[in-house]
């Protein structure tokens, strides 16, 4: 970014004199030149861009937009940057051209067998929050934690725990949603393994309030559970933490917008290895909910057969000149070995919020 900022006011240092020249001709007359001096004609910026915006890895990337840099952060699991941090980070003026700036976490532990997911960052009062989650030591036991720093980029330094309601031995994949009215909200996914006819035993997501920006208050709601076949985990999935088999189903990713007083809990579901993960939502009147059922199928972005597979778990983020929202999403390369960072318009219909993967030349994010 500061490098074609830096080619812009070269050709603008370059420009100068010419501009001088036709400024003194026009006072007191010039003779045209016999040959005309040949000047490079500046190509045009590119009007248009193509998935992935980033070809490296960038899991659950999460994007914040702050003094007109966006910034992007994605999980890196048990790997560390090359400064040695945990998440990577990424930033663009466009949201289509990224560059990589480093790792955001200090890791909070020595112990590199340790892993960390899902990051995400919001700011208020000056101070810039990372929520993330971290564990993988045990089967299924992951903790919410926060940490801080004062610089979007970071470092961060850890802070706290976040402790479920419940103790949920697996909470993963925090988003932190302000109201209108100040009250900051904490979503997040946690298991259930309790089950009936209708709601299926796994992975899914609740909301409580933040007391402040480091302690919840204990008191969380259920957001969505699966009751459909299409977010299917794994069928028959033994559990020796629970003693027990079920078919799994998994529920994650909350991402959180109000639209037209509404309250849009988007998420991702089913496997994330496979062509059936995807993006649907719930809304509710109110933070806490109730909220209402999901979809039968992931209504709002789905994998392309032999295009697009498993996109998800993702950001909705204004586009620079605030006129389009844009999903902020992750999907597989060809070979399965990372997840690649793509970006694609989210649009509002009757039917609800909708998107479209795409893997050919985009009009430039507006």
């Amino acid at each position: 970014m500061i490098r074609s900022r830096k080619r812009g006011i070269e050709a603008l240092v370059k420009v100068k004199p010419y501009i001088q020249l036709l400024t003194a001709c026009a006072l007191v007359g010039c003779t045209k030149p016999s040959v005309s001096p040949k000047r490079p004609v500046a190509s045009a910026p590119p009007r248009t861009y193509t998935n992935p915006v980033y070809a490296g890895s960038m899991p659950d990337p999460s994007v914040i937009r702050h003094s007109g840099i966006y910034y992007g952060f994605g999980t890196t699991g048990a790997e560390r940057t090359r400064d040695g941090r945990v998440f990577t980070v990424l930033g663009s003026r466009d949201l289509a051209h990224w560059e990589r700036f480093g790792g955001a976490l200090l890791p909070p532990s020595s112990d590199e067998r340790i892993q960390y997911w899902a990051p995400e960052v919001t700011e208020t009062g000056g101070m810039f929050y990372l929520y993330y989650a971290m564990g993988g030591l045990e089967p299924e036991r992951f903790e919410l934690r926060v940490a801080t720093s004062v610089r979007p980029q970071g470092p961060y330094v850890d802070q706290a725990k976040l402790t479920d309601c419940e103790s949920n031995r697996f909470t993963i994949d925090p988003f932190p949603f302000r109201d209108d009215d100040g009250q900051w909200y904490m979503f997040y996914a946690r298991n259930f393994t309790n089950h009936d006819a209708t709601t299926h035993p796994g992975t899914a997501i609740v909301v409580d309030r933040l007391l402040d920006m480091t302690q919840l208050a204990g008191q969380c709601q259920v957001v969505v559970r699966a009751h459909h076949d299409w977010t299917l985990y794994q069928a028959n999935r033994h559990m020796d933490v629970y003693n027990a088999t079920f078919d799994w189903h998994t529920i994650e990713g909350p991402c959180v917008v109000k639209h037209n007083k509404r309250y849009y809990c988007f998420f991702s579901g089913s496997n994330y290895q496979t062509t059936r993960y995807g993006v649907d939502y719930v809304v509710a009147d109110h933070p806490l909910g109730p909220y209402s059922s999901e979809g039968d199928h992931p209504r709002v972005l789905q994998s392309i057969p032999g295009s697009v597979r498993g996109p998800g778990h993702h950001s909705i983020v204004f586009g620079p000149h605030d006129r389009f929202q844009y999903l902020v999403y992750h999907a597989w390369d060809p070979t399965m070995k990372v997840r690649w960072m793509c970006v694609d318009k989210l649009v509002w219909t009757a039917e609800g919020p909708r998107s479209q993967a795409t893997t050919t030349p985009q009009p430039l994010p507006r």
